[in-house]
C-alpha cells in the first residue's frame, strides 16, 4: 500500500471520527435545550458554509495549476491527492451539514415562505450543482482525462463567488 493511501485513510478516519462526535454534540445540544437550540443550529450552519465555501473557492484554483501540470508528473500527483482529500474531507460533509442545518433553519425559523428565502434554496441548488461539477472534475483529474485548459478554471473560480455573494444578500436583505 503506498504511503499516500494510508495516509488518505488515515485522514479520513479522523475525518468521521470528528463528525461522528459533532454529531453527537449537537444532539446533545438538541435534547438538553430544543428550544435554545435555533442558535446553535444557525452558528453551526454558518460554520458548514464558511468550510464548504473555502474548499469550493480553493479546489478550482488547484485545478488551475494542475491543469497546467503534466499528466502523470510528481506534480499532477501531488494535485490529485490534495483535490481528493480536499473534496472528501472538507467539502463533501460541509456541504451536507450546510444542508441539513439549512433546511432545519429554513422550516424551524420560516416554516419555508418568504420569496427570499425560495431564491436562497435555489441558489444553494445552483451552488451544489457547482460542487457536482467540481466533484466530477476531481474524477476527470485523478483518472488523467482533464481536457479543460487552466483559463476555464480561472473562470469557474467565480462562480461559487458570484452565487455565494447573491446568497448572502439575500439572507441579510430579505429583499422580497
Amino acid at each position: 500500500m503506498a504511503a499516500s493511501d494510508t495516509g488518505g485513510k488515515k485522514a479520513a478516519g479522523r475525518a468521521f471520527t470528528a463528525l461522528a462526535i459533532f454529531i453527537g454534540l449537537t444532539a446533545l445540544l438538541f435534547f438538553y435545550n430544543p428550544s435554545g437550540f435555533y442558535l446553535w443550529a444557525k452558528a453551526i450552519h454558518v460554520i458548514a458554509v464558511i468550510a464548504w465555501m473555502a474548499g469550493m473557492l480553493y479546489l478550482p484554483r488547484l485545478f488551475v495549476y494542475h491543469a497546467d501540470a503534466e499528466p502523470g508528473s510528481e506534480k499532477s500527483e501531488t494535485f490529485k491527492v490534495m483535490e481528493q482529500r480536499l473534496l472528501r474531507l472538507i467539502i463533501n460533509p460541509a456541504m451536507i451539514v450546510t444542508w441539513v442545518f439549512g433546511l432545519w433553519l429554513a422550516w424551524d425559523g420560516f416554516g419555508f415562505s418568504g420569496g427570499w428565502l425560495h431564491a436562497k434554496i435555489a441558489l444553494v441548488v445552483a451552488m451544489s450543482g457547482v460542487h457536482g461539477y467540481f466533484s466530477a472534475s476531481v474524477r476527470r483529474f485523478a483518472a488523467d482525462q482533464n481536457t479543460k485548459p487552466a483559463r476555464h478554471w480561472r473562470i469557474m473560480n467565480e462562480a461559487p463567488t458570484l452565487l455565494m455573494i447573491v446568497i448572502v444578500v439575500l439572507v441579510i436583505v430579505k429583499p422580497f
